[in-house]
């Protein structure tokens, strides 16, 4: 393979003349069309992969299985059909999230196939990656769109929508394992445990009156400055401000290590 790379290189490639600015944007704009295009498609064919699976569409063909079944009438392979799956599940997941949203009806009443194909810009690799959690995506995503929502700060358009999906799927994705839920012999330990826990739930709530004012759509650093006038105003220091707004974002305690916890 290194001799073919290095023969490739070696050949040389007729000259071009320079492209012109407006020449380039063309030609990235041709780029992002033909990769939202395939985007689209790919959220299409998982809508009707799920479909057809729900349906055990194998059986009515004489297959025993739906790998079986992928292999005869399409040639992937049992990895790649169940990979399918579960871009499916966890588009299905997000776009059931989306769909039951407030002030969505327009997405929502759109045909399903359409509907599916809403580009949320995710690849494959984070649907897969999330397929297992996609239950929690979907709960972040709830809960987001739903604070976004009686904010009345930010219009729910699809550009707002397909920033809070990507996020909560970075979220999920990036989370580490939540730790063990049973409970220390020590009392002490326990007693701890229980603070720990109740601060971490008071840190959530003003996480969610934090991202009221800064959406989730908006980086660290656009939130500072919309949320130095509330934090001084109730008393809050802003870095542990930022930690409860990430905190209510991800579910994750490492948001709060230095700050609040």
């Amino acid at each position: 393979m290194g001799t073919r790379d290095q023969d490739q290189g070696d050949v040389a490639e007729p000259a071009r003349p320079p492209l012109t600015a407006e020449q380039a944007r063309e030609m990235t704009a041709g780029l992002r069309e033909a990769m939202d295009d395939v985007r689209r498609s790919v959220a299409v064919l998982a809508a009707r992969i799920r479909d057809a699976h729900a349906a055990r569409v194998w059986l009515p063909l004489g297959h025993s299985s739906w790998e079986s079944y992928c292999d005869a009438e399409f040639g992937i392979s049992r990895a790649q059909a169940y990979r399918l799956l579960d871009v499916a599940r966890a588009l299905a997941a997000i776009h059931d999230a989306v769909t039951a949203g407030p002030g969505l009806s327009r997405t929502r009443d759109t045909d399903p196939a359409g509907a599916a194909a809403l580009d949320y810009g995710l690849s494959q690799r984070a649907l897969i990656a999330v397929s297992s959690r996609s239950g929690d995506v979907a709960e972040l995503i709830t809960r987001r769109l739903a604070t976004l929502a009686h904010s009345g700060l930010q219009a729910l358009d699809e550009p707002t929508v397909r920033a809070v999906v990507r996020q909560a799927v970075r979220d999920v994705r990036t989370a580490p394992p939540l730790p063990p839920s049973d409970p220390p012999a020590d009392p002490a330990l326990a007693e701890l445990r229980r603070v720990i826990d109740d601060l971490a739930a008071s840190t959530h709530q003003l996480g969610e009156l934090m991202l009221e004012v800064a959406p989730a759509y908006l980086p660290d650093t656009a939130a500072a400055d919309v949320l130095a006038p509330l934090c001084e105003e109730i008393g809050e220091n802003l870095e542990s401000g930022l930690a409860a707004r990430r905190y209510a974002m991800s579910g994750d305690r490492r948001a709060l290590y230095g700050t609040v916890l």
